[in-house]
């Protein structure tokens, strides 16, 4: 019997082993610019690098960030009724959110279509309740500095949640755990996982009585992305210390009854597939836990997080096709092996997620896109706030890739797609007015000339290609008189900076004097940095080469006050193509160094790092 035992959450703060004391800028997510008071950026000088940083060293400004395919999502909750029988292409669906920003991971609460779900109407994914007579969502008790709420689930008066609001003792483990808190009463948000133990999707049983969940335990995170190594836990509700692996390797659990769980994990045939384990009521059957899955669903198609029928004779699930372009939602016959499509009966061109059936297996519910064609939020803004963790630092998602401010801060400069639908928009700081300057091709990672307001550099030619593909470096300059809003598109002048026959050229970033450009090449056939004329490019021997090796060094960006170039570079381990640290190097090609923000030079947690994007 495998038993998981609660860790004592310590919370102590990891000092960076960093020793110079320039400031460096570190992003969790690519496509990052900071706005400060002064100056395009602001951050933290690298000998006073902390996890959690002191209010005198709290960065201030606008973080200007974008979240892949976010602002495309446009979910809403639907249900469909399945005494509607047959389904097809005219049975009505049922929306149950409004179309205010987006929805998803609901549950049914009882059986008049109430739903509690997460929103991020408020800037950030938080829990509300929706049912027949409101007039708009009520938000629910939650942990008031959290960020981050996931899968709600209301029993019996009680609601539970995923949140991640309380930091881990080490790097690299995930801060979400389940919490629970009483919708009548004194509201206290009680933390159901044991501090250190990480939780995720949680499901519970139809009397209340048990709660099943994903856990990663209290590992440190392994490099997993494509599945996560969760094992599934089950605990009873009035003792949640109590907690049972029943089966390893699995995730997003759901109860049918008392005793049967269902979840998703890859088979070892490579299809993601539905499996199931039998939960005894008896505890002196719990010594042969953990037990070896029964699957359910078939290979040759993928199925994920599905969820219980009550009669026991049904599962709905998420499918993938071979050769369909689209998630669908199906109802698979536990006892007939067959799959009875649902949604793509409705809406064959959408993607639909996350299954969940009412108590008395008459409604079945799922998000998706809205669609143009329903009432709601249907255009997409330039800018979007989002809540920040930190007072004085402002955080806005926008609408597209590689965001740049003009030296005044007034302008901002963005890709809005890295396809042949791409280009280069620029944006006006409040979000107000958009212009288009160049359409119809792919361009990425913009740099605003510091000195020179309508001046642009960007990369032109496919992303992340080989060394030996053509991507050029560009000198984009527009004027002034055209930013009115009489116009969509503005003329502008694009100088080719580097020669056609080098190869991949890309991601500059303009010095503070604006004469230079530090930038990355695939010439040699290694991915290095060369420094460029910033107006005149390499056709006059204006280019020299700053870094030389066999690895990838990318992503540079220049200091505020000139003297330090970071970069990402797998130097460290060139045969790892996945994981990046931070280096710095001055102009001139001396003092390089790395900087060590996972932890100290020779630990383990620095193989860890991951840090793509400088």
């Amino acid at each position: 019997m495998k038993m998981i035992r609660p860790a004592i959450n310590l919370r102590h703060l990891l000092r960076k082993q960093v020793n110079n004391r320039q400031p460096v800028y570190l992003s969790s997510h690519p496509l990052t610019s900071l706005l400060g008071s002064r100056r395009l950026f602001k951050a933290v000088n690298l000998d006073t690098l902390t996890p959690t940083m002191p209010s005198s060293m709290d960065p201030k400004g606008i973080v200007v960030f974008t979240s892949v395919g976010r602002s495309q999502y446009g979910f809403d909750i639907f249900t469909v009724n399945l005494n509607q029988t047959p389904i097809t292409g005219s049975t009505s669906e049922h929306r149950l959110t409004d179309g205010i920003s987006i929805n998803y991971n609901a549950q049914f609460v009882n059986e008049d279509q109430s739903i509690v779900f997460i929103s991020e109407r408020s800037g950030c994914p938080r829990i509300y309740l929706t049912r027949r007579g409101l007039s708009k969502p009520e938000q629910l008790p939650s942990v008031p500095d959290s960020l981050f709420h996931d899968r709600p689930i209301i029993k019996s008066h009680h609601l539970y949640f995923i949140s991640a609001h309380e930091q881990p003792e080490k790097p690299f483990q995930s801060w979400s755990a389940l919490y629970s808190t009483e919708l009548h009463g004194k509201r206290k948000i009680i933390r159901l996982s044991p501090y250190g133990v990480v939780d995720y999707s949680p499901a519970i049983s139809k009397s209340g009585t048990f709660v099943a969940i994903a856990s990663y335990g209290s590992r440190p995170w392994e490099g997993d992305f494509h599945e996560l190594k969760t094992d599934i836990v089950v605990f009873p509700t009035s003792d949640p210390n109590n907690r049972l692996v029943v089966c390893e390797r699995g995730g997003w659990p759901t109860w049918s009854g008392d005793s049967t769980i269902f979840f998703h994990r890859q088979a070892d045939d490579g299809w993601w597939s539905i499996f199931r384990v039998q939960f005894p009521e008896n505890p002196l059957e719990f010594s042969e836990f953990p037990v070896l899955p029964l699957r359910i669903t078939p290979p040759g198609l993928h199925c994920f997080t599905p969820a219980a029928f009550n009669d026991g004779k049904r599962i709905a699930v998420a499918t993938r096709r071979r050769g369909k372009c689209y998630r669908h939602i199906e109802i698979f016959d536990l006892e007939r092996k067959v799959f009875h499509p649902v949604t793509e009966l409705l809406n064959p061109a959408f993607h639909h997620y996350n299954p969940f059936v009412s108590s008395d297996s008459e409604s079945l519910g799922y998000h998706r896109f809205r669609g143009k064609s329903i009432e709601g939020e249907s255009r997409v803004p330039h800018l979007e706030p989002v809540a920040s963790p930190i007072k004085d630092l402002g955080m806005l998602r926008i609408n597209g890739s590689f965001p740049s401010f003009s030296p005044d801060g007034s302008l901002l400069a963005l890709n809005p797609a890295l396809d042949e639908n791409g280009g280069i928009k620029v944006v006006k700081s409040d979000g107000s007015e958009r212009w288009t300057l160049i359409k119809g091709r792919v361009a990425f990672c913009n740099s605003w000339s510091p000195t020179e307001k309508y001046v642009i550099y960007s990369s032109l030619g496919p992303i992340f290609e080989s060394t030996k593909t053509t991507v050029q470096i560009a000198r984009v300059t527009f004027e002034p008189s055209y930013l009115s809003s009489d116009l969509q598109e503005i003329p502008c002048d694009v100088k080719i900076l580097t020669r056609e026959d080098t190869g991949n050229n890309a991601f500059p970033s303009c010095s503070p004097d604006g004469k230079s450009l530090v930038f990355r090449s695939g010439r040699s056939g290694h991915k290095n940095l060369y420094i460029l004329d910033a107006v005149n490019g390499e056709f006059n021997d204006g280019i020299r080469k700053l870094t030389a090796g066999p690895w990838i060094d990318t992503m540079p960006s220049w200091s505020p006050n000139g003297d330090l170039i970071a970069f990402s570079s797998n130097m460290h381990n060139p045969n790892n193509v996945d994981a990046f640290s931070i280096y710095v190097i001055k102009p001139d090609g001396s003092d390089l160094r790395r900087i060590y923000a996972a932890g100290p030079k020779g630990s383990s947690d620095v193989d860890m790092e991951r840090i793509n994007h400088v």
